[in-house]
Order: C-alpha cells, then structure tokens, then sequence
C-alpha cells in the first residue's frame, strides 16, 4: 500500500482545508484510515479515523472541526473548519492492514495570521 497526502498549505485562523490521501497497490486489504499530526516539538498524535464501515472517530481537540471521509477507492479526506494556530503541524495518513499499518509522507498545515 502507497499513500500520497497532499493539500496542506497556509491557512489563516477561523479558515478551512481539505487534505487527502490517495491509496494505490494493494487497496483491498486496508481495513481503516487514520489521519494524525506532528507539530513542532511535539509527538505525532491521533486526529481522526475512519473504518471500513465508515464509523468515524475524532481527538477530542477537533471535534466538531474536522471530518473525515472516504470514497470507494480508499482515498480518505480530511475537511479541516475552523482552523486554529495549535492546528499547526504536519499531517499524516495511515492505513491500517491486518499484517502492517502503512503511513503516507505528510503534509504540512500552517495556520497563521
């Protein structure tokens, strides 16, 4: 499984993004799609999830600000609201397998005035 993030950028505060990963090879044996960040400094933390089913999960920090989606070829989106200077950081996709977990190159998000 390759993963491709892409979409990030500079931001202002209260502004949006939408990031996606596009998966390619071996797509039918990803079970989930996770998204997780980087900030300066900081360990990479979990930001959101989306099953197979397409239950979803998020940090408690971007609720009701981001939403996570996919389409049927497994690519995954992340739509990024009301984003806040602390949403700064690099971005991440992952995908999930029953053998291994897989992670894509990153994005950078940069939310500034």
């Amino acid at each position: 499984v390759q993963l491709q993030a892409s979409g990030g950028g500079l931001v202002q505060p209260g502004g949006s993004l939408r990031l996606s990963c596009a998966a390619s090879g071996s797509i039918f044996s990803i079970n989930a799609m996770g998204w997780y960040r980087q900030a300066p400094g900081k360990q990479r933390e979990w930001v959101a999830t989306i099953t197979g089913g397409g239950s979803t999960n998020y940090a408690d920090s971007v609720k009701g600000r981001f939403t996570v989606s996919r389409d049927n070829n497994k690519n995954t989106f992340l739509q990024m609201n009301t984003l806040k200077p602390e949403d700064t950081a690099v971005y991440y996709c992952k995908a999930f397998t029953v053998r291994r977990d897989y992670w894509g190159q990153g994005t950078l998000v940069t939310v500034s005035s």
